[in-house]
């Protein structure tokens, strides 16, 4: 299997575009174990960076990470994010603390606002600067923000500092490619690309299914190939599943052919006029 390609924060990090998920693991204690083996897979195969949030089982998906990073701490770029009803500047700071603890670490590399909510974004990113400036996170972004949202959160004091947008993006969903995915290429602002295949859907696809046997791979594979083929783009594909993150891993040797890039075009037109922006 070829390395993992690699996407430059703002920072001037390079992390890997294809990283771990782990929204829906920590709720059901038998899949733990399940759970953390998949993590640890993950890691062993250079894909170094994981997404959680205290959002995923009220904190149980922060629980699995840190069993799945322990001793190794330092290979991996960790990820999570907060709350926006704990989005105050004084709620940022205990939101993160909390975090460590269930993590066991004393830093985040990336803390994310998980989506807007009730507090300024004054507020927030005041929190976010102290945490940076005391150590406990290397840097800070947003998630499920729009075009708009991210032009309102420039004009904030230090909000010139965010490190990436966290958006639902895959072939079925790719509203952001009108103006929100350009805008953050053009400003070096990563894109985290989560339910790269929706939700395990696109995997049914029939025109991913006939590209998949046509390269010996599988839909899940074209999927996530198709993410990683874009500038900027970090995709986090979720599975408890410790060969299906194998799997996903080889997609970094897909490379299709022009005729099946235009094929996937038109089974899953790019967008041709503004849209409200996906979530689930």
């Amino acid at each position: 299997m070829s390395d993992i390609p690699t996407v430059t924060l703002p920072s001037g990090i390079s992390v890997p575009a294809l990283g771990l998920g782990t929204w829906q693991m920590g709720e059901d204690s038998r899949k733990a174990e399940a759970e953390i083996e998949s993590l640890k897979r993950g890691l062993d195969l250079g894909l170094t960076l994981i997404d959680t949030a205290e959002m995923y089982g009220e904190g149980g998906a922060e629980k699995i990470t840190a069993q799945a990073i322990a001793g190794r701490r330092d290979q991996v770029f960790l990820v999570s994010k907060v709350y926006p009803w704990n989005a105050s500047r004084k709620g940022v700071v205990e939101a993160c603390e909390r975090s460590l603890d269930r993590l066991k670490t004393d830093r985040l590399d990336l803390y994310l606002l998980h989506w807007r909510g009730e507090h300024p974004l004054t507020e927030t990113v005041a929190g976010f600067e102290e945490l940076r400036r005391a150590g406990k996170i290397g840097a800070w972004g947003v998630s499920n923000f729009d075009l708009d949202d991210m032009l309102e959160l420039m004009e904030v004091p230090d909000g010139g500092n965010c490190a990436a947008n966290q958006v639902l993006y895959n072939l079925s969903r790719r509203g952001i490619e009108y103006d929100l995915l350009p805008w953050c290429q053009e400003r070096g602002i990563p894109v985290m690309a989560y339910s790269p295949i929706e939700q395990g859907r696109l995997a049914r696809s029939g025109e991913l299914i006939r590209i998949a046997k046509a390269y010996q791979a599988t839909p899940a594979q074209v999927a996530l190939a198709f993410l990683l083929e874009r500038d900027g783009v970090i995709a986090i594909p979720k599975s408890a599943n410790p060969d299906r993150v194998a799997e996903n891993a080889e997609a970094v040797d897909l490379d299709l052919s022009e005729a099946d890039w235009t094929a996937l075009d038109a089974a899953f037109p790019p967008p041709s006029r503004k849209a409200p922006l996906a979530m689930i």
